[in-house]
């Protein structure tokens, strides 16, 4: 894993992508991507021959790390095998990748509908719920992200969603517990649980509860801050989703096969939903695959009454033979458990640290792999290091730590005011303690922001 430096290759590669790549999320002119070269590992370098550290695994996908050999492997064996086929029909590494999945997730979610990734999956367990329950409405958080697709982006939480946002997609917003910058006034974690509960059941109770099918949640929010939800929220969901006859989804697509330290982190909560969506992590993102996990009562809709969705590409044999590797892989080189103890022994301890030296620091908060460094201006008030959804000049302060992460190595995951410490699973700890070396001297360019 040594980068060779060929800058004429990279700016070739730059050209072509500036002249016919249309990115997301991005005006056009005003980006300037990184030309890749190679990865491997927690590692990705550029056409200059210059390393990165990658704190963001891809976007929080590469649970393995990058090439994975036996990853790769099955992959190539799989398409000098059976390079693809219609999804109506039975296929080994379908199948297969199908039953790993089922035996991993909680209670009874044993059938596994494929899909291309994560907002599809979304997409598909709405539309499930609202078969199943025959309603309409579907509750989701602010501070939340379900994805790019119509549906799914109507269902987030953040400002992504404004500019296709139709008002009429039948989706309800409310509060999820979030201590750190509460909405309900309270004080402890007690509090702010029982407030976010009535404050959701009282919403159900003026929408209508005969008129929402279902209530999604990202089992812990990702993008939008790593927020742990606390002691008994998740179960008090279940009981108010159970009271009213609603679907209870919960959004692993992120948190899910390992991340936290669990193959799932309802595993955490011993929360079992009725539908769980799932993407990323099932294969490290090496093939485009995502799904839902179904209940048996939801699947017993579908019985006898045709499910009208489908995708060409449902249960790609290339996907599922990566899905089937990676988590053989997982299970082999013991990726959860490193993630849970890494988490706890190194990580953990290691934000607190920096967050009692930096006054930029406001709070850290995560397990497993799975880490939110939120950074303010003032401790004290806790007023945010940038404005929320700043941009240009506004965001200069969060533009500046991450320039100083990347001078030094460092890829890091930054949404808002946040960065994120969410390296490979399978990451060493020597890994991570340059790379946190890194985040302490990036961190110290961010405290020149703080009235401090």
């Amino acid at each position: 894993m040594t980068p060779q430096p060929n800058p004429e290759a990279g700016a070739a590669v730059k050209a072509a992508d500036r002249a016919h790549v249309f990115h997301s999320w991005s005006a056009q002119e005003l980006i300037d991507p990184l030309a890749v070269a190679g990865a491997e590992g927690s590692y990705f370098w550029d056409y200059d021959g210059r390393r990165y550290l990658d704190f963001s695994s891809g976007l929080v996908y590469t649970n393995i790390g990058y090439q994975h050999p036996k990853v790769v492997a099955a992959i190539q064996e799989q398409a000098a095998t059976l390079t693809t086929f219609a999804p109506a029909f039975a296929i080994e590494a379908r199948s297969e990748a199908a039953r790993l999945i089922a035996e991993r997730t909680p209670g009874d979610l044993d059938k596994i509908f494929f899909t291309n990734g994560g907002a599809d999956a979304v997409e598909h367990a709405v539309r499930m719920a609202r078969l199943h329950t025959g309603r309409a409405k579907v509750l989701s958080t602010y501070r939340s992200y379900h994805g790019g697709t119509q549906q799914a982006v109507n269902l987030t939480g953040d400002p992504r969603r404004w500019a296709s946002d139709s008002g009429a997609a039948g989706v309800v917003h409310f509060w999820a517990p979030y201590l750190y910058r509460s909405r309900f006034y309270a004080e402890t974690e007690e509090q702010e649980c029982a407030r976010a509960l009535e404050h959701l059941e009282t919403t159900i109770a003026f929408e209508g509860p005969g008129t929402v099918a279902a209530i999604i949640l990202e089992t812990i929010p990702g993008t939008a801050g790593i927020m742990i939800p606390p002691p008994g929220y998740l179960a008090g969901v279940r009981e108010i989703c159970d009271k009213y006859g609603i679907v209870f989804i919960l959004d692993e697509v992120m948190a899910g096969f390992g991340r936290t330290g669990e193959w799932f982190a309802a595993d955490l909560f011993d929360v079992v939903p009725d539908l769980m969506t799932f993407a990323k992590g099932v294969n490290s993102g090496y093939v485009p695959l995502g799904g839902v996990a179904i209940s048996g009562a939801i699947a017993e809709t579908f019985a006898k009454r045709p499910y009208p969705g489908g995708l060409t590409y449902s249960g790609h044999p290339l996907a599922c033979a990566a899905a089937v590797a990676t988590i053989n892989v997982m299970a082999e080189e013991g990726v959860v458990e490193n993630a849970a103890r890494l988490g706890r022994d190194v990580v953990g301890p290691a934000l607190r640290e920096l967050a009692e030296r930096h006054p930029s620091v406001g709070e850290v908060r995560g397990v497993g792999m799975f880490w939110a460094v939120e950074l303010v201006r003032d401790r004290e008030t806790r007023e945010p290091l940038v404005p929320y959804n700043a941009a240009g000049e506004a965001n200069a302060a969060m533009a500046a730590f991450g320039a100083a992460a990347k001078k030094q190595g460092l890829w890091p995951f930054i949404n808002m005011n946040r960065t994120h410490v969410v390296p490979p699973c399978n990451v060493s700890e020597a890994e991570l303690k340059e790379g946190l070396a890194v985040l302490d001297a990036a961190l110290a360019v961010a405290d020149e922001y703080t009235t401090e």
